[in-house]
């Protein structure tokens, strides 16, 4: 199997960590975005949206981070990450169609214009998206935070997939303005996900890419 990332890319972190969990091995091929990588016409026939992550094996080429991880577990013949159980996986499913379309949609904008627009000299920040998608976070982070009331993961007792989804942009808690400290359960949960060895894991393998570009 063949990973294609990018070094800071939280999606592409999200799949390093399910490989780590699962105990996978892939080539992980680190893209430089400043370069041009992801819009070059190789890369294009892989992922027509010129994203990343993109996982090759033999004949399957899949993108989207959370189809990719389902894949992973169905590849490594069966995973507490995703339990066979529907009704259990119809719950994972549901908090990552959350996190892409409320959270971390929100989150993920807010990010891109105040931290990732700087840092590559693109367009200055739009002010009236960014308010948009701090109330969006306002709005959300309520839900999260009740759903971790009195439990360490978002579904059963264990690291599902969806808590892999829903902490990709964890390390950037801080970089955005925006009042966490409202929220106890989500602060406990992102500094404990955090602290896992193959989400940790996973953030060392990225930098060391970015190192060896």
């Amino acid at each position: 199997m063949k990973l294609y990332t990018l070094p800071g890319s939280p999606n592409s972190r999200k799949v390093v960590a399910v490989l780590n969990h699962l105990g996978l091995k892939a080539e992980i091929t680190g893209l430089d975005f400043a370069s041009g990588d992801t819009t070059r016409p190789e890369f294009v026939a892989l992922n027509p949206n010129a994203m990343v992550p993109v996982l090759v094996d033999g004949d399957v080429t899949l993108w989207e981070s959370n189809a990719i991880n389902i894949y992973l577990v169905e590849k490594a013949g069966g995973s507490s990450l995703f339990p066979a159980d529907p009704v259990v996986r119809a719950d994972v499913l549901r908090w990552q169609f959350w996190e892409l379309a409320h959270f971390n949609r929100a989150f993920g904008t807010v990010v891109f214009e105040s931290v990732i627009k700087p840092k590559f000299g693109f367009a200055p920040p739009s002010k009236d998206l960014m308010d948009f998608c701090l109330q969006e976070i306002a709005r959300y982070a309520p839900v999260l935070d009740g759903r971790l009331e009195g439990r360490a993961t978002l579904v059963g007792s264990g690291v599902t997939l969806a808590d892999y989804a829903m902490i990709c942009l964890e390390k950037y808690r801080d970089a955005i303005d925006f009042d966490w400290s409202r929220f106890a359960n989500i602060n406990r949960y992102f500094d404990a996900m955090r602290a896992t060895d193959a989400w940790s894991r996973a953030d060392s393998t990225l930098t060391a890419l970015r190192k060896a570009a």
